[in-house]
């Protein structure tokens, strides 16, 4: 688990790093620009990043699922080569898919339309101002979502269907306790993850602002990887103890 978590961990600073250093040197020097190569970089590993969250975080639904559903055969089924395949195979996943779009979106052409309505360059922005056809563009951002996008996610959900089924099978109520205490911080990411990617990606192109997807983009590609960390920490122990000692300390002084 923490193997896997140490590269969520990771995913999350790359994540926050393709778009916020940017976004922060636009506003301070109040000149919000950026180059077409700088662009399409930043398509490319936020493409990246995401897809293989993605892909991740479906991995860690399956160590979920052996360690609850299989602990006796948890140690063969999640040994380290098996974890590093796992983990190497998500990252792969997503590169491949960031290639496709970036390639793509390499195409279009803007016929003096420069102005992107966006915090941060991204495909749906950039298919927005395109003045050449974008059909192929968007039926790659379909089909590409369905295996990167909904494929985790339903697999995900069928790996906690079994984790379910087996933990309604413990008779102790502290058994059942202690194993849904072990997956509650991964089903919160999951949901804020795959819902928010699902709002930034799939809403309908009509009836929203600009301000609107500005907030919801900040959601997935910012809020969402800052919060991750604190999810996870706040279920362990050790960080609670710690966080309830300082409180403590503060109310005192």
């Amino acid at each position: 688990m923490y193997y896997f978590l140490s590269h969520l961990s990771f995913l999350d600073i790359c994540i926050s790093s393709t778009t916020v250093p940017k976004i922060l040197v636009n506003f301070l020097c109040q000149r919000q620009t950026i180059t077409y190569n700088q662009c399409l970089a930043q398509v490319f590993f936020l493409m990246s990043f995401t897809g293989t969250e993605a892909a991740l975080l479906a991995v860690m639904a399956y160590d979920r699922y052996a360690a609850i559903c299989k602990p006796l055969h948890y140690s063969s089924l999640m040994n380290t080569k098996v974890c590093a395949i796992l983990a190497f195979a998500t990252w792969v996943w997503g590169f491949l898919d960031a290639a496709l779009h970036t390639a793509l979106s390499s195409r279009l052409q803007f016929c003096g339309v420069y102005q992107i309505h966006h915090i941060f360059c991204d495909i749906p922005p950039l298919m927005k101002i395109a003045c050449n056809d974008v059909h192929i563009n968007q039926l790659a951002s379909h089909i590409t979502s369905l295996f990167v996008g909904v494929a985790p996610f339903l697999f995900t959900i069928l790996s906690y269907i079994f984790i379910l089924s087996s933990i309604l099978k413990i008779r102790s109520t502290t058994g059942k306790r202690k194993a849904f205490s072990t997956c509650a911080s991964h089903i919160i990411v999951v949901v804020v993850y795959f819902g928010n990617g699902s709002l930034n990606y799939n809403r309908p192109r009509t009836g929203y602002s600009l301000e609107t997807d500005t907030l919801i983009s900040t959601m997935y590609c910012i809020i969402t990887p800052m919060v991750n960390p604190l999810i996870y920490s706040l279920r362990n122990k050790e960080v609670k103890g710690a966080f309830r000692k300082v409180l403590e300390s503060q109310g005192k002084s």
